[in-house]
């Protein structure tokens, strides 16, 4: 069997799509004949925890530790937040400390905060490496600084390396609210073009970022998305609750805050007593103030159940007894190529998914694809309270029925196996040669 080191700064305890993500290829790989052995930090300043995760990983694979400084706790003594506070690099109004604060970030911090942690865990794993020696390594980011691990280990031992990409990288959309030099801005774009063209292979999770990578670097770009554990949607769905239940599950930013969809719903329960009664806003994850305001100002609060953050499986749970499933994206023409780990379990979940965001976009691709749900433009009121009435229609006739499209090519079986193949592309084939890993 052959051995892949993945260094990622996500790992359980910590929650969230990004730790998902490789927490199931490592779980399904061994079936594809490869063996993982996982780098991750000590002691990290997660931004959510989900113990349940660990659950998830093999009790046999390998998971090797070390120390990381980051600058989060000076961040919120300096500026007052709290850790379990959602803090966004946004274009919302600052105080004096948060923006003194995002200077630091952009500037001295390149390419983000958690690049302290690239000098110790080259050093440890050079170590580890010459007694432990593995076929390739795959580095996944954000955090991008992960790359920089693998670059300096990719030239001094020649192991093979493969970049995964969950998001873009100089063309994240939240990059231009930080008030970043020239110089720096410069810098970090030498950074990423030094990483795609070092890399033996490119791997990104969605089509349309694949494209801008293809069209950036020579190195071979595959392209394989998140996806769904059939495992985790085993057994019967919720028993439905009479409610007509609108459901979003993980981080309600403000940026992606879908404010026609409250002002439809808003006025359409005043329309409509008997769906008023009915409504339920089921929110399982971190929410924004100004979302919650939003919903206050279509007099929906009454109508509002917050969870809080969730474990994974209580969000599975969420999703499979949703009359509907929310999927607001960032109001940010630079969005389009990013497809939200949570689709993929909305697709597994068999619930109608109404999608907000570009009609061009990789998601809107998705949802037309699986025939799993729409997706409307941010101010489409009247495309949302077609899609809305009619579900509601449906609730009252016995229920919302549920989806039946193809998902099969997002299973994480399906992902898994695709990534076998990209690894064994480069530990056979010489960088340069064809690498046409994509979802089966």
């Amino acid at each position: 069997m052959k051995r892949v080191l993945v260094i990622a700064y996500y790992w359980p305890p910590s929650g969230g799509s990004g730790v998902q993500r490789w927490v199931k290829f490592v779980k399904y790989l061994p079936a594809e004949g490869w063996e993982p052995v996982v780098w991750a930090p000590e002691m990290a300043d997660y931004p959510s925890l989900d113990p349940s995760l660990r659950k998830e990983v093999p009790s046999n694979v390998e998971v090797l530790r070390g120390p990381i400084w980051e600058p989060y706790a000076a961040y919120r003594r300096l500026t007052g937040a709290t850790s379990t506070e959602v803090t966004e690099i946004s274009s919302g109004p600052k105080s004096f400390k948060q923006r003194l604060s995002l200077w630091i970030r952009a500037n001295l911090f390149v390419p983000d905060p958690r690049v302290g942690w690239v000098r110790p865990s080259v050093k440890r794993l050079r170590e580890y490496l010459k007694e432990h020696p593995v076929d390739a390594i795959v580095t996944t980011g954000p955090p991008h600084s992960v790359h920089l691990i693998g670059r300096k280990l990719h030239r001094e031992l020649g192991i093979p390396w493969v970049t995964d990409f969950r998001d873009p990288w100089s063309r994240m959309y939240y990059l231009k609210h930080l008030p970043m030099s020239a110089f720096v801005w410069r810098r970090l774009r030498a950074m990423e073009q030094s990483v795609l063209d070092e890399s033996s292979a490119v791997l990104a999770c969605t089509p349309l970022v694949q494209e801008e990578f293809q069209a950036q670097t020579r190195t071979p770009v595959a392209c394989i998305t998140n996806g769904y554990d059939e495992e985790d949607f085993a057994g019967a769905p919720p028993e439905p609750d009479g409610h007509f239940n609108l459901v979003h599950t993980g981080l309600f930013a403000a940026d992606g805050n879908p404010l026609v969809l409250w002002k439809v719903l808003g006025e359409m329960a005043a329309e409509d007593p008997q769906l008023r009664a009915a409504l339920r806003l089921r929110l399982s994850g971190k929410v924004d103030r100004e979302v919650l305001e939003a919903i206050n100002a279509h007099r929906l609060i009454d109508n509002v159940i917050s969870l809080g953050y969730c474990n994974h499986a209580t969000a599975v749970r969420e999703q499979r007894g949703a009359s509907v499933l929310l999927l607001p994206l960032r109001n940010d023409p630079q969005y389009r190529p990013i497809l939200p780990g949570k689709l993929f379990e909305y697709l597994a979940a068999r619930r109608p998914v109404l999608g907000i965001g570009q009609r061009d976009g990789a998601m809107a691709r998705v949802l037309t694809e699986t025939a799993a749900g729409a997706t409307f433009d941010w101010a489409d009121a009247d495309g949302l309270r077609t899609f809305l009435a009619d579900a509601w229609k449906q609730h009252l006739a016995g229920g919302v029925p549920a989806t039946a499209g193809n998902i099969g090519p997002y299973s994480r079986r399906a992902t898994a196996h695709a990534l076998a193949a990209l690894l064994e592309s480069v530990a056979i084939v010489p960088k340069n040669g064809t690498i046409a890993a994509k979802n089966p």
